[in-house]
This record gives structure tokens, C-alpha cells and sequence, in this order.
């Protein structure tokens, strides 16, 4: 058995027999343990973006923790079974540092699985170039992710491109930022699992604004299988936790066209193991990698992707 297999049955042995009182207590004396300065940055972080539960520890507020140990406790059967499915050794030492990290703070072999050779989701490895791509960014933000693209692949590697986004005036910097490249459509619309209208959750950062089905700032929704009728062939998500309600309104596409996909999967800690398992479940045919382009604190910039 090679260290990555050893590593991971060890830690989700642990896991297994472990109660989750104790794997609660766990994460937090181990977070104990982290200098103030980092404890600090941490908290911070995760209390300014509120995807994961708020943490202050000096007054007694742990959601993240608790969030993070209920994820741990139940659905390590989820994660072994997810680690069998990747498909490279790059991909179970990512999801090894993952759940490593989560439990004990391990900065280590967060560290060593960054990935920096090559754009964010365009891993050279994993996706060859091709002329008659039709790609679908959701969450293009500013455009930013398509520049990326045509710096890896060229100007002649598409043949369409559909550029989603919730905000006019970050769709306009998109059309501003894209307006010298042909075949591009731009689409103010959320994209989820029903047509009609969602409602939005504002954040002091733009990129923590997500959709939600409760409030009173609506916006256009679709599925993106009635949204999109020709073939498509590479999907981008980046919709700060709505991707598992897009992939389920994208059920046909991916059972029948079979696209590439470039999923975040970080926005939760549940998005790790289930936008996997939703995948497989529509079409069983795919291989799977993980690729990390997040810091060596606190694991973001995880892409899930399937091919």
C-alpha cells in the first residue's frame, strides 16, 4: 500500500471510530493550538463569507466546527467512496489534505497539493484542445475564467460560449472585458434547478452574493436544459454554493452530452462528497479529479473536475 492509501485509510479509520463528540473536540483544541494571529484570520474569514458557519471561539459561537464534524462523522462512508472514484493519485492526496485539515488543521499537505501549473479549472493534463467547444460559464464574473481559456487553448478553440451572471453591471465588465471575441452570449439569469424566479443573499463581497428562495430581490431562474438546447460540451460552475441545484437542473446535458466539467465544490462542506455523487448518479460514465487552487489555511479553490 503507497502512503496516500495508508495516510487516508488512517485518518477515515479514525474518523469511523471516533464518536462525534470527540471529533468536535478534536478541531477545536486543535484550532486551540494555532498561534492568535492565524486563529484570528480564520475566524475572519469564515465570519465574513458565512458559506461554512460562523466561529468565535472567545464566545462560544462554533458552527463551523460543528458544521465540519457532523460532515466528517456522517459521510466518511461518502468521502471512501469518493476517494475510490478519483482518478489520480493527485486527486486522493487532494481530498486526503482535504479532510486532514478539516480535522486537524494540517497546513502541511495543504501546502503541497497547491496547484499552480496551469490556469484555475484549464489542467492541461486533463483537458486537450479542441475547435468546436461549446462552453457554458456560470458565474462568469467579470470574464476572467474565459480569458483564462483562451490563454491555455487559443482563439480557435470554440465554437460558442455562454457567459451566466446574476449582477447587470458585473455582466456588462464581462461584455466590456470579452467584446473582441466572436460567438460569445451573455445572460443575465441564474441558473438552477426550476424556471421562474430565486432571490438573492447580499454579501459586503461580491463574490460571496448567491441565490437563495427566500427574500424580496428577485431574479430570473432556469434550468440550464431549457435554458441551452444545442449540445454542450464543457461546463464551468463558480456559483457560490448554488452548484448542486444547477448540476440537478442540468440532468440531460450531462446524461446525454456527456460535457466536461468544472465544478467548484468548496462553497460547503457537504459540496465536497455530493456534487460527486449527483454526477455519477446521472451519468456513471465519467472520471474524476480533484485539482486545488486555494491557500495552505483553509481549503477553497477546489475543483471537482469530471470528464
Amino acid at each position: 500500500m503507497n502512503y496516500i492509501d495508508k495516510d487516508f485509510r488512517e485518518l477515515s479509520n479514525l474518523i469511523k471510530v471516533i464518536d462525534l463528540n470527540e471529533i468536535k473536540f478534536n478541531i477545536k483544541n486543535n484550532f486551540i493550538k494555532l498561534n492568535s494571529t492565524t486563529q484570528s484570520n480564520i475566524e475572519k474569514f469564515l465570519n465574513d463569507f458565512l458559506f461554512w458557519g460562523r466561529l468565535d471561539i472567545k464566545n462560544g459561537i462554533e458552527d463551523e466546527i460543528n458544521n465540519k464534524a457532523n460532515t466528517l462523522k456522517t459521510h466518511i462512508d461518502d468521502f471512501i467512496w469518493m476517494y475510490n472514484k478519483l482518478n489520480d493519485y493527485t486527486s486522493k492526496k487532494v481530498l486526503y489534505a482535504i479532510l486532514n485539515n478539516w480535522l486537524n488543521y494540517d497546513f502541511k499537505n495543504l501546502t503541497e497539493i497547491m496547484d499552480n501549473r496551469f490556469f484555475n479549472y484549464f489542467d492541461l493534463d486533463l483537458i486537450p484542445f479542441s475547435h468546436d467547444e461549446v462552453i457554458v460559464d456560470l458565474g462568469c464574473y467579470t470574464g476572467d475564467t474565459i480569458i483564462d481559456y483562451f490563454k491555455t487553448y487559443g482563439l480557435n478553440g470554440y465554437r460558442k460560449i455562454y457567459c451566466f451572471d446574476i449582477f447587470e453591471d458585473v455582466l456588462n465588465k464581462a461584455k466590456n472585458n470579452l467584446k473582441n471575441f466572436k460567438n460569445i452570449e451573455f445572460i443575465k439569469k441564474a441558473i438552477c434547478n426550476h424556471r421562474g424566479k430565486v432571490s438573492l443573499f447580499s454579501n459586503q463581497f461580491d463574490s460571496s452574493n448567491r441565490i437563495t428562495y427566500e427574500g424580496d430581490h428577485l431574479i430570473d431562474s432556469n434550468t440550464l436544459d431549457n435554458e441551452i438546447t444545442e449540445k454542450i460540451t464543457m461546463i464551468k460552475m463558480d456559483i457560490e454554493g448554488s452548484e448542486y441545484e444547477a448540476l440537478l437542473g442540468s440532468k440531460e446535458h450531462i446524461k446525454n452530452d456527456k460535457p466536461k466539467l468544472l465544478i467548484s465544490i468548496y462553497h460547503g462542506f457537504d459540496d465536497v462528497w455530493r456534487i460527486i455523487k449527483l454526477i455519477d448518479s446521472f451519468n456513471s460514465d465519467y472520471k474524476y479529479y480533484l485539482r486545488y487552487y486555494g491557500g495552505p489555511i483553509f481549503p477553497t479553490e477546489i475543483t471537482l473536475i469530471a470528464i
